[in-house]
């Protein structure tokens, strides 16, 4: 784990099962229809239970390059933010990456909250380079810290493996 500070708030990345996290909110990296059927959204069901399908089914539809809230169930987050990640090929993937981490961070402090996890959106099954993921996510968490009046005092990345963090923390040493 490694922690840099940002206008005192802190930027951490991390190798672990964002579903343990105990921040406030965690990212669920979700499509479109919510249907968290695999990855990271079909571990958050498992561990957090039925009730986050139930409340994302009332939700329905949420655009690429945006975010959706529910609340975490037997998570020890309080919410599951749910940001919706750009597929590789479709065009403008780092426009529609940096959106949704925008779109998360944006829900995060309408909702007063100071933490959030995030995992690697778009490096799975959706097939982002890690790299690109992980130059747009870190670059646009640093710069919102620095920039932006919020309450968010904790912005994470909780990365699932050995790979996908090298990316982050080549990212991560620039800042």
């Amino acid at each position: 784990m490694e922690e840099k500070k940002i206008e005192e708030k802190t930027l951490r990345i991390m190798i672990g099962d964002i579903t343990e996290r105990n921040t406030e909110a965690i990212v669920n990296a979700a499509n479109n229809h919510l249907k968290h059927a695999g990855g990271v959204a079909l571990a958050i069901v498992k561990k957090g239970g039925q009730i986050i399908q139930e409340e994302s089914d009332k939700i329905g539809f949420v655009p690429t390059g945006s975010a959706a809230i529910t609340t975490a169930g037997a998570l020890k987050a309080k919410y599951v933010i749910h940001a919706v990640g750009p597929k590789w090929g479709e065009g403008d993937e780092e426009s529609k990456l940096r959106s949704a981490i925008l779109s998360s961070l944006k829900i995060a402090n309408e909702h007063k909250l100071k933490s959030i996890s995030f995992p690697a959106i778009s490096s799975g099954i959706y097939g982002v380079p890690k790299e690109v993921v992980a130059k747009v996510l870190v670059n646009t968490a640093a710069e919102y810290l620095k920039n932006e009046q919020t309450t968010i005092k904790e912005i994470e990345f909780c990365l699932f493996d050995e790979d996908t963090y090298k990316y982050f923390k080549a990212e991560f040493d620039k800042i």
